[in-house]
């Protein structure tokens, strides 16, 4: 019983963040107001509060779904010989530049709207406690080490992604003169040593 009601609580969610997402993408985000979203996913507005605090957060809910999850799973499933940075450094750089493919409406109304970009780099911290027991079970190491290198990687990949949705001086629109996955690579190099000093499995 407890597994079905999850599922709906989950499906409800998806709804309402794809309803979002649907609606920003046709009128803008700053023309999408909660009701809007609240009556094109079927629910109501109270409901919609239950799941999301505003629009910005529903909007980008959709963007990155269970991004947090296909990053531990992408650690996974890297080869058991490649040592634990590259496997983590390549799991993250590859999960985030799927979302953000060229073509991508999606990501380009993110990186056009400066409230979602905020809202986007705090959705980062949720890859911490997957990657944190993907890492713990790859390298055999106890639960707060591998808990303080997933916060390390996941500050790193914020502060990468922050600067390149950074748009030039007074730019509203984000023009990076790189790209995402060259700026993930080089912030992540800076906690490479740490989890280089992990033995791996």
């Amino acid at each position: 019983m407890d597994s079905l009601r999850e599922r709906k609580k989950i499906a409800t969610r998806d709804a309402i963040s794809a309803a979002a997402l649907r609606l920003a993408l046709e009128n803008g985000p700053e023309n999408v107001r909660v009701d809007n979203i609240a009556e094109a996913a079927g629910v109501s507005p109270r409901t919609y509060n239950n799941y999301f605090s505003s629009r910005e957060q529903a909007i980008v809910a959709a963007i990155s779904a269970e991004r947090a999850l296909r990053i531990a799973a992408a650690l996974r499933d890297r080869p058991a010989e490649e040592a634990l940075a590259d496997a983590v450094v390549t799991a993250v750089v590859e999960q985030y530049v799927a979302e953000a493919e060229p073509g991508s409406d999606a990501f380009a109304l993110l990186t056009s709207a400066p409230s979602l970009r905020a809202e986007f780099l705090g959705t980062v911290a949720a890859m911490e406690q997957p990657l944190a027991t993907a890492i713990a079970e790859r390298a055999g190491i106890d639960e707060l080490r591998a808990t303080v290198l997933a916060a390390a990687v996941s500050a790193a990949a914020r502060v990468a992604a922050g600067r390149w949705l950074r748009p030039a001086a007074g730019d509203l629109v984000v023009v990076p003169g790189t790209s995402l996955a060259d700026a993930l690579r080089e912030g992540l190099a800076h906690v490479a040593p740490a989890l280089e000093a992990v033995s791996g499995p």
